[in-house]
């Protein structure tokens, strides 16, 4: 037996069999809505039920808490349909009317950023280009249903061009663009996608936060605010385990040598041979440390997930950072 699916606000309307998953049905009837994983580990298809029945699959060290089941959110990666349903997707003005597509493009250029790091450039057609939000990710598809999510790294004005950046965890995806991607290769990509993105209607000062990896969407919204003229008050505070770990530093470090933002890198495992003569520690203390009160303040972070939580402790319980002004992206491993 089929049911129709109704998905707010974006008022998409498609049918699911019993037996399939809301996102499977989606994909199948050919609507791209917000995912990664799709095993119910990142939380990316959370939405809230707003009428029907959902029977869904709880996964152990899953995404949704029992205090989300309780409150009438699902996975669509995990919940199939018992009656007609509607269901609110999370989007934000920033990124509601931006449409989510299915697009093909070439890879242009790789290069090792470090040897565990991986820049990518995947070209698009010609006249194609992809309208996103400075922070947003898309899906790198392999096929048979194998997709990860990666965020874009550059600003939204370069959408010929995107750029990936991703690290090696030893997956099926961090293997296959390792050891077999090549340039001109032909690669599919869904979206974008997510609601990290620059609350535009703010005017408050920034504080950006990135383990790692979690500088490439960083990446994108500072440059997209250098490009914009931006006059609001920013600073980034970049955390790895090493040197190697912050890929970019001299980049980041000229974007603070050519404007007002603030650029402080921290690092938790430093040696002595690496020479390392600025902060060393966690980048939440860091940021605890130079701004001990972020009452009117915005802060962007991306990163592991315990990271994450410990800035989100720290700092709004020390720091008086409002809970509606913490905007976050979490690593997926792939």
């Amino acid at each position: 037996m089929s049911y129709l699916i109704y998905c707010k606000p974006m008022d998409v309307v498609f049918e699911a069999d019993e037996s399939e998953t809301l996102l499977a049905a989606a994909l199948r009837n050919g609507h791209v809505l917000p995912h990664c994983c799709g095993n119910g580990l990142c939380g990316t298809c959370k939405v809230r039920v707003v009428d029907g029945t959902v029977e869904q699959n709880r996964p152990a060290n899953g995404a949704l808490s029992d205090l989300d089941a309780e409150g009438g959110f699902a996975l669509l990666c995990q919940s199939t349909p018992k009656t007609n349903v509607t269901v609110q997707c999370n989007v934000i003005p920033e990124t509601a009317q931006i449409p989510v597509r299915r697009i093909m493009g070439r890879v242009h250029r790789l290069e090792r950023a470090a040897d565990d790091v991986m820049r990518i450039w995947v070209k698009l057609a010609e006249k194609d280009s992809l309208l996103f939000a400075a922070g947003q990710h898309v899906n790198f598809v392999l096929g048979a249903g194998v997709r990860r999510c990666i965020s874009l790294a550059n600003p939204p004005s370069e959408g010929n061009l995107l750029e990936l950046h991703l690290k090696n965890y030893g997956g099926a995806l961090s293997r296959h663009i390792f050891e077999k991607l090549k340039e001109k290769d032909l690669v599919r990509l869904e979206g974008p996608l997510g609601i990290f993105a620059i609350r535009r209607s703010s005017s408050k000062p920034i504080i950006f936060m990135a383990g790692g990896t979690g500088f490439s969407p960083i990446k994108s919204m500072i440059e997209s605010l250098r490009l914009e003229g931006s006059t609001r008050p920013a600073a980034l505070y970049w955390g790895g385990r090493r040197p190697k770990d912050l890929y970019l530093n001299d980049m980041a470090q000229a974007w603070a040598d050519e404007s007002d933002m603030t650029y402080v890198p921290v690092l938790s495992d430093a040696i002595a041979e690496d020479n390392w003569s600025g902060r060393t520690g966690f980048p939440h203390h860091a940021v605890a440390e130079d701004f001990p009160d972020l009452r009117q303040h915005q802060v962007y972070i991306c990163g592991a997930p315990a990271m994450i939580e410990a800035t989100r402790k720290e700092l709004t319980t020390r720091c008086g950072l409002d809970p509606e002004d913490f905007f976050t992206d979490e690593f997926k491993k792939s």
